[in-house]
């Protein structure tokens, strides 16, 4: 799949993946900020943004899709950067992608299931939540983007996920809106993306080990707990777990300096 793309500056590359809902848009600001001493590229998985849409959305898909884009742009390693989906992306093309991959940075994601631990339940039911919510939406009905935004309210009332959400609106040529997101497939597909990667495999002294890890987690989420650290070292014995102070899952957009400070110290020392 050929994957949209934007990219800033000169130098080694650096990839950075979005999470679930959002976009390369998203880490703009972040991406630029690099541009100094890396070669940025962001990009839009499948399903999102700009890139095309497919019946198909897994992390073995994702993970070749960010193969493809790596061989096309004939980018032969990189500093991976992903957040949340895009962190379990760039952990499973590290796994079986080693040499491509000069180090890793996940944002705010384990490398766990969130589908089948019993404590991750609230979670995917607020997945579940969002995109019905999507589902039942029907922007097409709408001409103002303030409309969509009190229809939406009735089943996400708090302020900033819409907003965040309602990101993937694209207004038509007729002034309606559809959305850029492939929510039925996503919906479709959510157990596919709360799975959690084989950790038996990395048992017995066979973790990664060939480039610096690291881990970032916002201190106010639960994507990354205490009990995922057995996991985080036994697939990546040598990593790094850092926590950002007052951020919750989104720390590009709550914590943007304290984020690049820590990245910048990290890919300064790969």
């Amino acid at each position: 799949m050929k994957l949209f793309y934007r990219t800033f500056g000169e130098g080694p590359a650096l990839i950075i993946v979005h999470g679930l809902y959002g976009s390369s848009d998203n880490w703009i600001t972040i991406g630029k900020a690099l541009s100094d001493r890396f070669e940025v590229f962001l990009i839009d998985q499948r399903n999102h943004g700009r890139s095309p849409h497919s019946q198909q959305h897994d992390y073995p898909s994702m993970k070749e899709d960010l193969r493809e884009f790596m061989d096309d742009c004939a980018i032969e390693s990189a500093v991976l950067l992903g957040h949340s989906m895009g962190g379990k992306t760039i952990m499973y093309f590290a796994a079986d992608y080693p040499e491509r991959v000069n180090g890793l940075i996940v944002v705010d994601m384990s490398p766990r299931s969130y589908r089948d631990n019993l404590d991750s339940t609230p979670r995917s039911v607020d997945h579940a939540t969002i995109l019905k919510a999507m589902l039942s939406l029907e922007p097409e009905k709408y001409t103002e983007r303030s409309e969509i935004d009190r229809a939406f309210a009735r089943n996400i009332p708090v302020p900033r996920v819409r907003q965040f959400l309602l990101k993937n609106l694209r207004r038509n040529k007729d002034h309606t809106f559809s959305w850029k997101l492939n929510v039925p497939v996503i919906y479709n597909n959510l157990d596919r993306i709360l799975e959690g990667m084989d950790a038996w495999r990395f048992e017995n002294g066979n973790g990664i080990t060939g480039f610096p890890v690291l881990f970032i987690k916002g201190e106010k989420s639960d994507y990354i707990r205490k009990t995922d650290e057995p996991i985080i070292y036994t697939i990546f014995p040598y990593a790094e777990i850092f926590s950002i102070p007052n951020a919750g899952h989104w720390i590009h957009a709550e914590q943007p300096e304290r984020l690049l400070q820590k990245v910048e110290k990290f890919i300064l020392e790969v």
